[in-house]
């Protein structure tokens, strides 16, 4: 680095050790140095340099053709049949692809600093935070020279390889975004809808059993899912389904419920019942306080008041949950009275 005569001169001009710092010895330590630099085998042969170039390089454009490979090992092995043996391979490969494409960039990086880029060493003294305009373009003038000693702006086919590489590293996530849309249907026509319909019988998760009025005492809170989904088998839809209906059913003082904020018809007795759900990203609300009658979200900490409707108290949560409508049958089990009448999960569907 460029620097005027005496960098530090002004720095050392303000500062004076106190009494009881400045301890003069008579043999102080002397600085040894820096030993001898010891040159690499690439700074004496040009063949070695040019194999290393071509290493790095090479490494790189690997890594484009395992980040190449990721993505068509998606659609060779696709997880549609819901097959163990077929998301097993599917799982494998496309992180084997990754693996490799992040692997050999790294690897190339490393070889390239190690046995390409200059390897002088340097000595920078320190100086004040706020360095004279001369030092401050003597900084300028390393990021010039550190160019020049990495062959950045000079080694073209690794710096173009390196590029290369780096692009294609997000190839392989672009391409999993395919993925989390259901195959030949509608996404927000199936978010939309859930099992619940009017006279279906709430059930305990995950055993199914269902629930009568009587059993739901004040201050407790049943994980809820539809009857008839005990019956739907795990290759059939099962998680998928239980996702969008789980509820949680709780029982309050009827007087305890806001009129004003609350669809009481939608209510038995004080019994209520909302998606578990969260509305920020889809989280299990899952904490109930009994004294305060909220829900938290544990994942992002939104809060919902069940005795105003599960309105919004504290969180990033930007609508209440859900709410199902409920009543009894004649032998005194809850049912619903219909499916939710909005959809359930994150608030994308205000702006959908």
């Amino acid at each position: 680095m460029a620097h005027e005569e005496d960098a530090l001169e002004h720095e050392r001009a303000s500062w004076k050790p106190g009494s009881g710092l400045a301890v003069a010895v008579p043999d102080p330590v002397q600085n040894p140095g820096l030993p001898g630099h010891r040159q690499r085998m690439t700074d004496q042969d040009p063949q070695a340099m040019k194999r290393a170039v071509r290493t790095v390089y090479t490494l790189f454009y690997f890594s484009v053709a395992a980040s190449i490979w990721a993505s068509i090992a998606y659609m060779i092995f696709p997880i549609e049949s819901g097959a163990l043996v077929d998301i097993r391979n599917n799982n494998l490969f496309i992180g084997l692809g990754i693996a490799f494409a992040l692997l050999a960039i790294g690897i190339g990086a490393i070889h390239w600093s190690k046995a390409v880029m200059s390897d002088k060493e340097h000595i920078e003294d320190r100086h004040a935070t706020r360095g004279r305009d001369a030092t401050r373009e003597g900084a300028v003038n390393v990021f010039v020279e550190a160019e020049k000693d990495s062959g950045f702006g000079r080694r073209e086919i690794i710096r173009n390889s390196m590029f290369a590489a780096l692009l294609a590293s997000v190839i392989p996530g672009i391409t999993l975004f395919r993925g989390l849309a259901p195959q030949d249907a509608d996404p927000v026509k199936l978010l939309s809808h859930t099992m619940w319909k009017g006279g279906m019988r709430l059930a305990h998760d995950p055993s199914g059993r269902p629930i009568r009025a009587a059993d739901v005492t004040l201050g407790s809170a049943f994980h809820v899912i539809p009857e008839e989904l005990a019956g739907v088998g795990h290759d059939e839809g099962y998680l998928e389904e239980k996702a969008k209906a789980i509820v949680l059913l709780m029982r309050l003082q009827p007087e305890s419920l806001n009129p004003e904020t609350n669809r009481l018809d939608w209510t038995y007795d004080g019994i209520v019942a909302y998606s578990k759900v969260c509305t920020h990203v889809g989280c299990p609300v899952a904490l109930y306080e009994q004294q305060t009658h909220h829900l938290l979200c544990p994942c992002h900490q939104s809060q919902f008041d069940v005795a105003n409707g599960a309105a919004v108290i504290f969180g990033p949560a930007a609508r209440p949950l859900p709410q199902l409508p409920i009543t009894v049958d004649a032998e005194g089990y809850l049912v619903a009275q219909s499916d939710f009448e909005e959809p359930v999960g994150p608030s994308f569907w205000e702006r959908s």
